[in-house]
């Protein structure tokens, strides 16, 4: 072979395994910029899907890549969780939920379709909430002493009150209010909060239980009335509502939780990299005091930290539905 076969050669395969790199660098590329699924188990319009949606854009913008909220409305959450088990775990699906689908619904359903202690992994949490016990703009009644006379009188001691899901934080809460002041109350469970709160501006239903950031908007509109929050402290929202624990109704000082979960498996890298893109989205003034005003305590928790919050919370249900002699069904 002539010197200059043998350059041209050698040539031929530098630019050979120069255009490989390439391809391989463009393919690298092209997968980190493939969407993340952020899947949220309730509709579009409720509080969950607003917080979704208001992370996920600033995520998108932190991370590079798209993030996409993607709505499994039905069962509590559960739908999406089930559907969160069956992705691969590639870091392009993740669940964001609250305590009820992750620490409650595996202890209240017989076959929820997932264990959270083996099927998931934590990667951040980014708040804490409270429930609220709302009236609405057709119920006379202005506090929560004044609920409990209106059922006495006009509806004989029964009523019916609102929840986003069965088997619920806010199921347990009706159930202790008619325990503690003699009413018959009935929950009407519905598939998220965004229906219920359509029935309760049209009246359909005198009452509801949900998060604060599910009845804020309309609280300070005037259309309903939130009259009691959960949890040991006023909210800085709504000052002059009163706590139940205030009223004597003991058991739920544990505040619930938001937290962002992955399928087992995903790579550590991507756990970490995106709780730390989650730590400086939540720092950010506007996104703070936009999730502030929707009645969240903002902090971001590690995922060992939300991993921890978690055990805690799901050991001080597990007492709660043990007490109320709750079956799971």
């Amino acid at each position: 072979m002539t010197t200059t076969r043998r350059h041209l050669l050698s040539r031929l395969v530098r630019t050979g395994a120069f255009v490989g790199a390439a391809l391989a660098v463009g393919l690298a590329s092209a997968q980190s910029a493939k969407p993340i699924r952020l899947l949220v188990g309730f509709p579009p319009g409720g509080g969950t899907d607003a917080i979704a949606r208001t992370l996920a854009e600033k995520l998108k913008d932190e991370l590079g890549q798209p993030v996409v909220v993607e709505n499994r409305p039905g069962a509590g959450g559960q739908i999406a969780a089930q559907a969160l088990k069956a992705s691969a775990p590639d870091g392009t699906t993740l669940f964001l939920t609250h305590d009820h689908t992750i620490s409650i619904l595996p202890q209240v359903v017989k076959n929820p379709g997932f264990d959270p202690a083996r099927d998931f992994v934590a990667v951040g949490g980014f708040a804490t909430f409270v429930n609220a016990f709302a009236v609405s703009g057709g119920t006379p009644a202005k506090s929560f002493t004044e609920y409990v006379g209106w059922v006495k009188t006009s509806g004989g001691g029964k009523g019916a009150v609102g929840i986003p899901a069965p088997a619920s934080t806010p199921e347990f809460l009706v159930k202790l209010i008619g325990q503690k002041y003699q009413l018959d109350l009935v929950s009407a469970p519905y598939r998220g909060s965004a229906p219920m709160m359509a029935d309760m501006l049209g009246n359909q239903i005198g009452a509801g239980v949900a998060s604060v950031q599910d009845f804020m908007e309309n609280h300070k509109a005037g259309k309903v009335r939130v009259v009691g929050v959960l949890g040991t402290k006023r909210q800085a929202a709504m000052p002059d509502v009163p706590t139940f624990d205030e009223m004597g109704l003991k058991g739920f000082e544990d505040l619930p939780y938001y937290g962002i979960y992955a399928p087992t498996g995903t790579p550590q890298k991507f756990i970490t990299d995106f709780s730390s893109a989650l730590a400086k989205v939540v720092a950010q003034p506007d996104v703070r005091d936009h999730l502030t005003a929707m009645g969240l305590t903002v902090g971001h928790m590690s995922p060992q930290q939300l991993a921890a919050r978690e055990k805690a919370y799901t050991e001080a249900w597990a007492r709660i539905i043990k007490t109320s002699g709750f079956v799971a069904q």
